[in-house]
């Protein structure tokens, strides 16, 4: 099924409400910046079975939706819950004025 995208602010609601959010960066990228709250799971490793996480929601995101766009079919491929990718990754959250987590 194909990942519908979201923005920063519908992403932050859905997170809220119980959706776990997933980055997609490198460890090191994650280790420097993250989203609070966020789970790093980078995209160099998905293929290596399905993610198992208990929540129906998941919202992937990378640095500026990229990696996101490109690898949603992996993506996609990876989760039986309910999945969107957020648009414009961690800088449209930041652009939105949502928290991040500096290393």
């Amino acid at each position: 099924m194909p990942l519908k995208h979201i923005n920063a602010t519908e992403a932050k609601r859905l997170v809220d409400d119980g959706a776990i959010l997933i980055d997609v960066r490198e460890h090191g990228e994650y280790a420097a910046e993250n989203i609070p709250g966020a789970r790093n799971h980078p995209m160099s490793r998905m293929g290596h079975g399905p993610l198992e996480f208990d929540a129906p929601v998941i919202v992937f995101h990378c640095k500026s939706g990229g990696r996101t766009r490109m690898g949603a079919q992996a993506l996609a491929n990876c989760t039986r819950a309910e999945a969107y990718i957020l648009d414009g990754g961690i800088e449209a959250w930041k652009a939105a004025g949502l928290p991040i987590k500096r290393g």
